[in-house]
Protein backbone atom coordinates (compact mmCIF):
# COMPACT_ATOMS: atom_id res chain seq x y z
CA UNK A 1 0.00 0.00 0.00
CA UNK A 2 2.77 2.12 1.06
CA UNK A 3 4.37 1.15 -2.58
CA UNK A 4 1.53 2.44 -4.56
CA UNK A 5 1.33 5.78 -2.47
CA UNK A 6 4.72 6.74 -3.40
CA UNK A 7 4.30 5.47 -7.50
CA UNK A 8 1.30 8.03 -7.51
CA UNK A 9 3.57 11.02 -5.35
CA UNK A 10 6.55 10.03 -7.77
CA UNK A 11 4.01 10.36 -11.15
CA UNK A 12 2.03 13.35 -9.59
CA UNK A 13 5.06 15.15 -9.67
CA UNK A 14 6.47 13.80 -13.00
CA UNK A 15 3.40 15.49 -13.87
CA UNK A 16 3.48 18.88 -12.20
CA UNK A 17 6.73 19.18 -13.62
CA UNK A 18 5.97 18.37 -17.31
CA UNK A 19 3.19 21.82 -17.06
CA UNK A 20 5.25 24.67 -18.76
CA UNK A 21 5.45 27.75 -16.78
CA UNK A 22 5.32 31.18 -17.40
CA UNK A 23 8.08 32.35 -19.99
CA UNK A 24 10.44 34.88 -18.02
CA UNK A 25 13.31 35.41 -21.31
CA UNK A 26 11.57 35.18 -24.63
CA UNK A 27 11.57 37.07 -28.28
CA UNK A 28 8.81 39.00 -29.62
CA UNK A 29 8.03 38.85 -33.47
CA UNK A 30 7.91 42.42 -34.37
CA UNK A 31 4.26 42.73 -35.24
CA UNK A 32 3.55 39.39 -36.53
CA UNK A 33 -0.32 38.16 -36.47
CA UNK A 34 -0.60 34.86 -34.70
CA UNK A 35 -3.65 33.43 -36.38
CA UNK A 36 -6.40 31.61 -34.07
CA UNK A 37 -9.46 29.93 -35.30
CA UNK A 38 -12.25 30.97 -34.21
CA UNK A 39 -10.96 34.61 -34.04
CA UNK A 40 -11.53 35.20 -30.30
CA UNK A 41 -9.84 38.79 -30.28
CA UNK A 42 -10.72 42.36 -30.21
CA UNK A 43 -14.59 41.47 -28.47
CA UNK A 44 -16.80 42.19 -25.84
CA UNK A 45 -17.48 38.75 -24.08
CA UNK A 46 -20.37 37.87 -21.42
CA UNK A 47 -19.20 36.70 -18.10
CA UNK A 48 -20.87 33.20 -17.72
CA UNK A 49 -19.70 32.37 -21.71
CA UNK A 50 -18.41 28.59 -22.08
CA UNK A 51 -14.72 28.73 -22.09
CA UNK A 52 -13.08 29.99 -25.88
CA UNK A 53 -11.22 27.59 -26.68
CA UNK A 54 -9.33 27.87 -29.98
CA UNK A 55 -6.42 26.35 -32.41
CA UNK A 56 -3.31 28.07 -32.64
CA UNK A 57 -3.02 27.99 -36.74
CA UNK A 58 1.47 28.11 -36.61
CA UNK A 59 3.88 25.18 -36.30
CA UNK A 60 5.93 25.31 -33.02
CA UNK A 61 6.91 22.12 -30.35
CA UNK A 62 5.76 23.98 -27.70
CA UNK A 63 2.52 25.98 -27.06
CA UNK A 64 1.20 27.87 -24.58
CA UNK A 65 -2.03 30.36 -23.43
CA UNK A 66 -2.28 32.53 -20.17
CA UNK A 67 -5.48 34.12 -19.44
CA UNK A 68 -6.03 37.14 -16.71
CA UNK A 69 -7.34 40.09 -15.59
CA UNK A 70 -7.35 42.38 -12.75
CA UNK A 71 -8.56 40.07 -9.99
CA UNK A 72 -7.77 36.35 -9.33
CA UNK A 73 -5.04 33.75 -10.56
CA UNK A 74 -4.41 33.63 -14.39
CA UNK A 75 -4.85 30.52 -15.86
CA UNK A 76 -2.73 28.33 -18.22
CA UNK A 77 -4.06 26.17 -21.23
CA UNK A 78 -1.32 24.43 -23.66
CA UNK A 79 -1.18 22.45 -26.73
CA UNK A 80 -1.85 23.69 -29.96
CA UNK A 81 -5.66 23.02 -29.35
CA UNK A 82 -6.09 25.97 -26.62
CA UNK A 83 -8.91 24.36 -24.00
CA UNK A 84 -9.21 26.22 -20.69
CA UNK A 85 -10.60 24.00 -17.76
CA UNK A 86 -14.09 25.15 -17.43
CA UNK A 87 -14.08 25.81 -13.68
CA UNK A 88 -11.34 28.19 -13.71
CA UNK A 89 -13.01 30.13 -16.30
CA UNK A 90 -16.06 30.69 -15.28
CA UNK A 91 -14.19 31.75 -11.79
CA UNK A 92 -11.75 34.26 -13.74
CA UNK A 93 -14.80 36.06 -15.55
CA UNK A 94 -16.89 36.20 -12.85
CA UNK A 95 -14.52 37.76 -10.50
CA UNK A 96 -13.86 40.42 -13.13
CA UNK A 97 -17.05 41.46 -14.86
CA UNK A 98 -16.31 45.23 -16.45
CA UNK A 99 -12.94 44.05 -17.13
CA UNK A 100 -10.08 43.36 -19.58
CA UNK A 101 -9.43 39.97 -20.46
CA UNK A 102 -5.91 39.42 -21.69
CA UNK A 103 -4.64 36.21 -23.10
CA UNK A 104 -1.08 35.87 -24.20
CA UNK A 105 0.17 33.12 -26.35
CA UNK A 106 3.89 31.83 -26.01
CA UNK A 107 5.36 29.03 -28.46
CA UNK A 108 8.43 27.29 -28.53
CA UNK A 109 10.30 26.37 -31.45
CA UNK A 110 13.67 24.56 -30.38
CA UNK A 111 15.13 26.16 -27.14
CA UNK A 112 13.70 30.16 -28.03
CA UNK A 113 9.67 30.88 -26.81
CA UNK A 114 8.16 33.48 -28.50
CA UNK A 115 6.00 35.94 -26.98
CA UNK A 116 3.06 37.21 -29.66
CA UNK A 117 0.87 39.93 -29.54
CA UNK A 118 -1.98 39.37 -27.02
CA UNK A 119 -5.84 38.43 -27.36
CA UNK A 120 -8.06 41.17 -25.83
CA UNK A 121 -11.67 40.96 -24.99
CA UNK A 122 -13.65 42.67 -22.38
CA UNK A 123 -15.79 40.82 -19.91
CA UNK A 124 -19.31 42.89 -20.02
CA UNK A 125 -21.02 42.86 -16.52
CA UNK A 126 -24.65 41.58 -18.79
CA UNK A 127 -24.78 37.76 -18.89
CA UNK A 128 -26.25 36.54 -21.59
CA UNK A 129 -29.03 33.62 -21.57
CA UNK A 130 -27.85 30.35 -20.81
CA UNK A 131 -29.80 28.39 -23.50
CA UNK A 132 -30.39 28.74 -26.96
CA UNK A 133 -31.91 26.59 -29.73
CA UNK A 134 -31.38 25.80 -32.99
CA UNK A 135 -32.27 23.24 -35.65
CA UNK A 136 -29.29 21.47 -37.43
CA UNK A 137 -29.89 20.82 -41.44
CA UNK A 138 -27.62 19.83 -44.50
CA UNK A 139 -27.39 22.92 -46.48
CA UNK A 140 -29.12 21.05 -49.41
CA UNK A 141 -32.04 22.41 -51.55
CA UNK A 142 -34.44 19.64 -50.55
CA UNK A 143 -33.28 16.78 -48.58
CA UNK A 144 -34.22 16.53 -44.79
CA UNK A 145 -34.39 13.03 -43.80
CA UNK A 146 -32.02 13.70 -40.82
CA UNK A 147 -33.32 17.08 -38.85
CA UNK A 148 -33.01 18.16 -35.11
CA UNK A 149 -34.42 21.04 -33.08
CA UNK A 150 -31.34 20.85 -30.21
CA UNK A 151 -30.34 23.09 -27.60
CA UNK A 152 -27.45 24.14 -26.06
CA UNK A 153 -26.20 25.62 -22.54
CA UNK A 154 -24.61 28.68 -23.62
CA UNK A 155 -22.40 28.87 -20.51
CA UNK A 156 -20.56 25.02 -20.97
CA UNK A 157 -21.11 22.71 -23.75
CA UNK A 158 -23.93 20.57 -22.92
CA UNK A 159 -26.45 20.22 -26.11
CA UNK A 160 -29.56 17.84 -25.81
CA UNK A 161 -32.12 17.19 -29.07
CA UNK A 162 -35.46 18.68 -28.09
CA UNK A 163 -36.57 16.43 -31.09
CA UNK A 164 -35.41 15.03 -34.00
CA UNK A 165 -37.39 13.73 -37.33
CA UNK A 166 -34.90 10.49 -37.71
CA UNK A 167 -37.36 8.37 -35.35
CA UNK A 168 -40.61 8.85 -37.07
CA UNK A 169 -39.46 9.69 -40.85
CA UNK A 170 -38.37 6.85 -44.14
CA UNK A 171 -37.43 7.04 -47.02
CA UNK A 172 -40.93 6.55 -48.77
CA UNK A 173 -42.59 8.36 -45.13
CA UNK A 174 -40.28 11.95 -45.06
CA UNK A 175 -40.78 14.12 -42.61
CA UNK A 176 -39.66 17.77 -42.01
CA UNK A 177 -39.55 19.67 -38.79
CA UNK A 178 -38.84 23.49 -38.59
CA UNK A 179 -39.99 26.70 -36.89
CA UNK A 180 -39.66 26.02 -33.07
CA UNK A 181 -40.63 29.28 -31.06
CA UNK A 182 -40.85 30.13 -27.71
CA UNK A 183 -43.34 32.39 -25.16
CA UNK A 184 -41.13 35.13 -23.65
CA UNK A 185 -37.36 33.29 -24.23
CA UNK A 186 -39.32 29.77 -22.67
CA UNK A 187 -40.01 31.57 -19.38
CA UNK A 188 -43.46 29.80 -19.69
CA UNK A 189 -41.94 26.62 -20.67
CA UNK A 190 -44.25 26.80 -23.38
CA UNK A 191 -43.06 26.05 -27.18
CA UNK A 192 -44.16 25.36 -30.32
CA UNK A 193 -42.77 23.42 -33.53
CA UNK A 194 -44.07 22.50 -36.92
CA UNK A 195 -44.13 18.73 -38.47
CA UNK A 196 -44.29 18.63 -42.23
CA UNK A 197 -45.62 15.88 -44.87
CA UNK A 198 -45.51 12.52 -42.91
CA UNK A 199 -47.34 12.72 -39.57
CA UNK A 200 -47.63 16.24 -39.82
CA UNK A 201 -49.07 18.95 -37.87
CA UNK A 202 -48.02 21.66 -35.32
CA UNK A 203 -47.11 20.69 -31.89
CA UNK A 204 -48.02 23.02 -29.10
CA UNK A 205 -46.37 22.27 -25.78
CA UNK A 206 -48.57 24.36 -22.97
CA UNK A 207 -48.40 23.85 -19.59
CA UNK A 208 -45.95 20.66 -19.26
CA UNK A 209 -48.25 19.21 -22.23
CA UNK A 210 -48.00 18.55 -25.74
CA UNK A 211 -51.05 18.21 -28.18
CA UNK A 212 -51.00 18.14 -32.12
CA UNK A 213 -52.94 20.40 -33.77
CA UNK A 214 -54.12 20.61 -37.63
CA UNK A 215 -54.39 24.99 -38.27
CA UNK A 216 -55.45 24.96 -41.86
CA UNK A 217 -59.21 25.85 -42.05
CA UNK A 218 -61.46 26.58 -45.39
CA UNK A 219 -60.59 30.32 -44.99
CA UNK A 220 -57.19 30.18 -44.53
CA UNK A 221 -54.14 29.22 -47.32
CA UNK A 222 -52.22 26.82 -45.43
CA UNK A 223 -51.41 25.48 -41.90
CA UNK A 224 -49.61 27.82 -39.92
CA UNK A 225 -45.90 28.49 -40.84
CA UNK A 226 -44.05 31.10 -39.50
CA UNK A 227 -44.97 31.75 -35.89
CA UNK A 228 -44.44 34.12 -32.89
CA UNK A 229 -46.20 33.68 -29.38
CA UNK A 230 -47.40 36.53 -27.49
CA UNK A 231 -45.10 37.33 -24.77
CA UNK A 232 -47.87 37.10 -21.77
CA UNK A 233 -50.97 35.74 -24.00
CA UNK A 234 -52.04 32.29 -24.54
CA UNK A 235 -51.95 33.52 -28.10
CA UNK A 236 -49.73 32.81 -31.80
CA UNK A 237 -49.47 34.77 -34.77
CA UNK A 238 -48.91 32.76 -37.87
CA UNK A 239 -48.02 33.57 -41.20
CA UNK A 240 -50.04 31.17 -43.41
CA UNK A 241 -48.28 30.28 -46.82
CA UNK A 242 -48.68 28.98 -50.39
CA UNK A 243 -44.61 28.95 -50.76
CA UNK A 244 -42.85 27.12 -53.97
CA UNK A 245 -39.12 27.43 -54.76
CA UNK A 246 -37.11 27.57 -58.11
CA UNK A 247 -33.45 27.39 -59.30
CA UNK A 248 -31.09 29.37 -61.48
CA UNK A 249 -28.65 28.28 -63.55
CA UNK A 250 -26.69 31.46 -64.38
CA UNK A 251 -27.25 33.33 -60.63
CA UNK A 252 -24.87 33.66 -57.63
CA UNK A 253 -27.98 32.35 -55.58
CA UNK A 254 -28.72 29.19 -56.66
CA UNK A 255 -32.06 28.81 -55.37
CA UNK A 256 -35.31 31.47 -54.76
CA UNK A 257 -38.05 30.69 -53.01
CA UNK A 258 -40.91 32.77 -53.19
CA UNK A 259 -44.87 33.48 -51.57
CA UNK A 260 -47.80 32.34 -54.11
CA UNK A 261 -49.53 33.75 -51.16
CA UNK A 262 -49.26 34.77 -47.82
CA UNK A 263 -51.68 36.06 -45.20
CA UNK A 264 -51.54 36.76 -41.06
CA UNK A 265 -53.85 34.63 -38.69
CA UNK A 266 -53.85 34.50 -34.83
CA UNK A 267 -54.52 31.38 -32.85
CA UNK A 268 -56.25 31.22 -30.07
CA UNK A 269 -55.23 28.40 -28.31
CA UNK A 270 -57.68 28.79 -24.82
CA UNK A 271 -60.88 28.92 -27.15
CA UNK A 272 -59.02 26.74 -29.93
CA UNK A 273 -59.94 29.51 -32.66
CA UNK A 274 -58.14 30.65 -35.94
CA UNK A 275 -59.04 34.33 -37.11
CA UNK A 276 -57.55 36.44 -39.71
CA UNK A 277 -55.24 39.08 -39.38
CA UNK A 278 -54.27 40.56 -42.75
CA UNK A 279 -55.18 38.48 -46.39
CA UNK A 280 -55.13 41.39 -48.64
CA UNK A 281 -54.83 39.79 -52.09
CA UNK A 282 -52.28 42.04 -53.31
CA UNK A 283 -50.09 41.68 -50.22
CA UNK A 284 -47.82 38.99 -49.22
CA UNK A 285 -47.65 39.32 -45.33
CA UNK A 286 -45.21 37.20 -43.33
CA UNK A 287 -42.58 36.54 -40.51
CA UNK A 288 -45.03 38.26 -37.78
CA UNK A 289 -43.30 38.90 -34.43
CA UNK A 290 -44.96 40.63 -31.25
CA UNK A 291 -43.36 43.61 -29.51
CA UNK A 292 -42.00 43.13 -25.72
CA UNK A 293 -44.78 44.51 -24.29
CA UNK A 294 -47.36 42.78 -26.59
CA UNK A 295 -49.06 45.60 -28.03
CA UNK A 296 -48.08 45.03 -31.80
CA UNK A 297 -47.52 43.02 -33.79
CA UNK A 298 -44.72 43.41 -36.48
CA UNK A 299 -44.18 42.09 -40.00
CA UNK A 300 -43.31 42.37 -43.30
CA UNK A 301 -45.04 42.30 -46.30
CA UNK A 302 -44.54 42.57 -50.28
CA UNK A 303 -46.95 44.51 -52.44
CA UNK A 304 -47.35 42.01 -55.93
CA UNK A 305 -45.56 43.29 -58.95
CA UNK A 306 -47.93 45.09 -61.65
CA UNK A 307 -49.52 42.43 -63.99
CA UNK A 308 -49.62 39.92 -61.04
CA UNK A 309 -52.10 38.91 -59.42
CA UNK A 310 -53.22 36.92 -56.79
CA UNK A 311 -53.84 32.83 -58.28
CA UNK A 312 -51.53 33.62 -61.19
CA UNK A 313 -48.55 31.41 -61.36
CA UNK A 314 -45.30 33.80 -60.74
CA UNK A 315 -42.91 34.61 -63.71
CA UNK A 316 -39.58 33.57 -62.60
CA UNK A 317 -38.36 36.80 -64.88
CA UNK A 318 -40.09 39.01 -61.63
CA UNK A 319 -38.36 37.20 -58.89
CA UNK A 320 -36.37 40.12 -58.57
CA UNK A 321 -39.14 42.56 -57.94
CA UNK A 322 -40.85 41.75 -54.81
CA UNK A 323 -39.41 43.90 -52.28
CA UNK A 324 -40.83 43.30 -48.76
CA UNK A 325 -41.86 46.29 -46.56
CA UNK A 326 -42.27 46.58 -42.32
CA UNK A 327 -45.09 47.51 -40.89
CA UNK A 328 -47.10 47.21 -37.41
CA UNK A 329 -50.50 46.59 -36.26
CA UNK A 330 -51.49 47.98 -32.94
CA UNK A 331 -53.25 44.97 -30.71
CA UNK A 332 -55.48 45.45 -27.80
CA UNK A 333 -54.84 42.46 -25.12
CA UNK A 334 -58.22 42.78 -24.10
CA UNK A 335 -60.35 42.41 -26.83
CA UNK A 336 -57.98 41.03 -29.16
CA UNK A 337 -58.63 43.14 -32.17
CA UNK A 338 -55.82 44.70 -34.50
CA UNK A 339 -56.56 48.64 -35.33
CA UNK A 340 -54.42 50.86 -37.09
CA UNK A 341 -51.50 49.85 -38.87
CA UNK A 342 -47.74 52.00 -38.90
CA UNK A 343 -45.34 51.56 -42.04
CA UNK A 344 -41.99 51.45 -40.65
CA UNK A 345 -39.58 50.93 -43.19
CA UNK A 346 -40.04 51.47 -46.91
CA UNK A 347 -37.36 49.10 -48.24
CA UNK A 348 -38.83 49.23 -51.75
CA UNK A 349 -38.27 53.31 -51.97
CA UNK A 350 -35.01 51.69 -52.35
CA UNK A 351 -35.40 48.55 -54.69
CA UNK A 352 -34.82 46.77 -51.20
CA UNK A 353 -36.52 43.95 -49.45
CA UNK A 354 -36.27 43.96 -45.71
CA UNK A 355 -37.60 40.78 -43.34
CA UNK A 356 -37.81 39.27 -39.67
CA UNK A 357 -38.48 41.95 -38.08
CA UNK A 358 -37.40 41.39 -34.37
CA UNK A 359 -38.00 44.75 -31.16
CA UNK A 360 -35.67 44.86 -28.53
CA UNK A 361 -36.94 43.89 -25.25
CA UNK A 362 -36.82 47.60 -24.08
CA UNK A 363 -38.89 48.24 -26.96
CA UNK A 364 -36.57 50.69 -28.26
CA UNK A 365 -35.04 49.21 -31.39
CA UNK A 366 -36.14 47.03 -34.03
CA UNK A 367 -33.42 44.90 -35.44
CA UNK A 368 -33.99 43.32 -39.54
CA UNK A 369 -32.82 42.17 -42.66
CA UNK A 370 -32.35 43.82 -45.39
CA UNK A 371 -31.40 42.67 -48.97
CA UNK A 372 -31.54 42.74 -52.30
CA UNK A 373 -35.00 41.55 -53.31
CA UNK A 374 -37.32 38.72 -51.82
CA UNK A 375 -37.46 36.99 -48.53
CA UNK A 376 -35.36 34.14 -48.59
CA UNK A 377 -32.50 36.29 -47.05
CA UNK A 378 -31.15 32.91 -45.36
CA UNK A 379 -29.48 32.38 -48.76
CA UNK A 380 -29.50 35.66 -50.37
CA UNK A 381 -25.42 36.32 -50.15
CA UNK A 382 -27.29 40.65 -50.38
CA UNK A 383 -28.88 40.08 -46.82
CA UNK A 384 -27.30 42.22 -43.93
CA UNK A 385 -28.84 43.27 -40.43
CA UNK A 386 -30.26 46.70 -40.12
CA UNK A 387 -31.50 48.66 -37.47
CA UNK A 388 -34.13 50.87 -36.68
CA UNK A 389 -34.56 53.31 -33.66
CA UNK A 390 -37.98 53.50 -32.85
CA UNK A 391 -37.57 56.64 -30.68
CA UNK A 392 -36.14 58.33 -33.40
CA UNK A 393 -37.10 56.54 -36.18
CA UNK A 394 -33.63 56.57 -37.93
CA UNK A 395 -32.55 53.40 -39.35
CA UNK A 396 -29.01 52.36 -40.27
CA UNK A 397 -26.95 49.37 -41.54
CA UNK A 398 -25.43 47.24 -38.69
CA UNK A 399 -22.22 47.53 -40.07
CA UNK A 400 -20.57 46.13 -37.13
CA UNK A 401 -22.07 42.65 -37.32
CA UNK A 402 -22.22 42.33 -41.24
CA UNK A 403 -19.95 40.21 -43.23
CA UNK A 404 -19.62 39.87 -47.73
CA UNK A 405 -21.85 36.72 -47.74
CA UNK A 406 -25.24 36.07 -45.60
CA UNK A 407 -26.89 37.58 -42.04
CA UNK A 408 -30.13 36.55 -41.51
CA UNK A 409 -32.13 35.47 -38.88
CA UNK A 410 -31.54 37.14 -35.31
CA UNK A 411 -32.64 36.76 -31.92
CA UNK A 412 -32.11 39.53 -28.76
CA UNK A 413 -31.22 37.89 -25.55
CA UNK A 414 -34.27 38.34 -22.83
CA UNK A 415 -32.03 41.27 -21.21
CA UNK A 416 -31.21 42.72 -24.64
CA UNK A 417 -27.79 43.10 -24.40
CA UNK A 418 -26.97 40.13 -26.60
CA UNK A 419 -27.80 38.91 -30.24
CA UNK A 420 -27.51 36.36 -31.51
CA UNK A 421 -27.67 35.91 -35.72
CA UNK A 422 -26.99 33.43 -38.60
CA UNK A 423 -24.26 34.09 -40.88
CA UNK A 424 -22.17 32.49 -43.80
CA UNK A 425 -18.98 34.18 -43.50
CA UNK A 426 -16.67 31.72 -43.17
CA UNK A 427 -17.35 29.34 -45.77
CA UNK A 428 -20.32 30.60 -47.85
CA UNK A 429 -22.26 27.18 -47.73
CA UNK A 430 -22.49 27.04 -44.08
CA UNK A 431 -24.79 29.15 -41.42
CA UNK A 432 -23.03 29.27 -38.16
CA UNK A 433 -24.47 30.99 -35.11
CA UNK A 434 -22.28 34.60 -33.70
CA UNK A 435 -23.23 36.23 -30.85
CA UNK A 436 -22.50 40.21 -30.47
CA UNK A 437 -22.57 42.59 -27.76
CA UNK A 438 -25.14 45.37 -28.22
CA UNK A 439 -25.42 48.58 -25.65
CA UNK A 440 -27.00 51.67 -26.65
CA UNK A 441 -27.39 51.23 -30.21
CA UNK A 442 -23.93 49.61 -31.18
CA UNK A 443 -22.62 45.84 -31.69
CA UNK A 444 -18.86 44.56 -30.78
CA UNK A 445 -17.55 42.60 -32.51
CA UNK A 446 -19.21 39.32 -33.23
CA UNK A 447 -18.00 36.17 -32.27
CA UNK A 448 -19.03 32.15 -33.37
CA UNK A 449 -20.74 30.19 -31.19
CA UNK A 450 -18.34 28.20 -29.13
CA UNK A 451 -17.46 24.76 -28.93
CA UNK A 452 -15.32 21.93 -26.71
CA UNK A 453 -13.05 21.47 -29.59
CA UNK A 454 -11.84 24.46 -31.60
CA UNK A 455 -11.77 22.07 -35.26
CA UNK A 456 -15.65 21.74 -34.56
CA UNK A 457 -17.30 23.60 -37.21
CA UNK A 458 -14.15 22.36 -39.64
CA UNK A 459 -15.34 19.06 -39.23
CA UNK A 460 -19.48 19.76 -38.55
CA UNK A 461 -20.92 19.76 -41.63
CA UNK A 462 -24.93 20.66 -41.14
CA UNK A 463 -26.01 24.82 -41.07
CA UNK A 464 -28.02 26.28 -37.02
CA UNK A 465 -31.06 27.40 -38.17
CA UNK A 466 -33.38 29.83 -36.64
CA UNK A 467 -30.86 30.58 -32.98
CA UNK A 468 -33.23 31.61 -30.57
CA UNK A 469 -32.46 32.70 -26.95
CA UNK A 470 -33.78 30.44 -24.16
CA UNK A 471 -33.42 31.61 -20.44
CA UNK A 472 -34.58 27.97 -19.34
CA UNK A 473 -34.33 24.54 -20.87
CA UNK A 474 -37.48 23.26 -22.62
CA UNK A 475 -39.14 20.93 -19.88
CA UNK A 476 -40.99 18.09 -22.06
CA UNK A 477 -38.96 14.98 -22.55
CA UNK A 478 -38.44 13.87 -26.45
CA UNK A 479 -40.29 10.66 -25.71
CA UNK A 480 -43.32 12.73 -25.19
CA UNK A 481 -43.26 14.50 -28.29
CA UNK A 482 -42.82 11.67 -30.15
CA UNK A 483 -45.96 10.40 -28.85
CA UNK A 484 -47.17 13.40 -29.42
CA UNK A 485 -46.37 13.87 -33.06
CA UNK A 486 -47.29 9.92 -33.77
CA UNK A 487 -50.87 10.84 -32.56
CA UNK A 488 -53.98 12.28 -34.26
CA UNK A 489 -53.73 16.28 -34.84
CA UNK A 490 -56.42 18.09 -33.74
CA UNK A 491 -58.96 20.32 -36.09
CA UNK A 492 -59.59 24.37 -34.85
CA UNK A 493 -62.64 26.29 -35.33
CA UNK A 494 -62.41 29.18 -37.62
CA UNK A 495 -64.05 32.81 -36.33
CA UNK A 496 -64.76 35.14 -38.75
CA UNK A 497 -64.90 38.86 -38.46
CA UNK A 498 -68.74 39.25 -39.68
CA UNK A 499 -70.76 39.05 -36.58
CA UNK A 500 -68.29 37.51 -34.92
CA UNK A 501 -69.34 33.92 -36.34
CA UNK A 502 -67.88 30.71 -35.46
CA UNK A 503 -67.30 27.94 -37.51
CA UNK A 504 -66.33 24.53 -37.43
CA UNK A 505 -64.10 22.55 -39.19
CA UNK A 506 -64.66 19.05 -39.62
CA UNK A 507 -62.10 16.55 -39.91
CA UNK A 508 -59.71 17.11 -42.58
CA UNK A 509 -55.83 16.46 -44.30
CA UNK A 510 -53.32 18.78 -43.39
CA UNK A 511 -53.04 21.98 -45.79
CA UNK A 512 -50.05 23.07 -47.63
CA UNK A 513 -46.39 22.98 -46.19
CA UNK A 514 -43.73 25.19 -45.95
CA UNK A 515 -40.44 23.29 -45.44
CA UNK A 516 -38.16 25.68 -47.00
CA UNK A 517 -37.27 27.53 -43.91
Amino acid sequence: MKRLFYWILALSLLLTACKEDIPNHYAEPSDEYLSISPDYSQMTIPYNIAPLNFRINEQADTYLAVAYSNTGKAIKAEGQKIRWKLKAWKALLEANKGQNLTIDLYLKRGEQWYKYPHLLLFIAEEPIDPYISYRLIEPGYALFENLSINQRNLTNFEEKIIFSNTPLSTTDKGQCINCHSYQNYNKTGNMQFHVRQHLGGTVIVQDGKAMKMNLKTDYTISNGVYPAWHPTLNLIAYSVNDTYQNFHTNNVEKIEVMDHQSDLILYDIAKNEVRTIANDSLELETFPAWSADGKYLYYASATMPEGLQDGEAYAIEQYNEFYYNLYRKAFDPDTYEFTATDTLFMASNHQKSATFPRESPDGRYLLFTLGDYGNFHIWHKSSDLYLIDLQSGESRNLRELNSPDVESYHSWSSNGHWIIFSSRRDDGSYTRPYIAYFKDGKASKPFILPQENPDFYGEFFKSYNIPEFMVAPVPISRQDLISTVKGEAQTVNYRTTENDKIIKTEKRENGKENIYQ
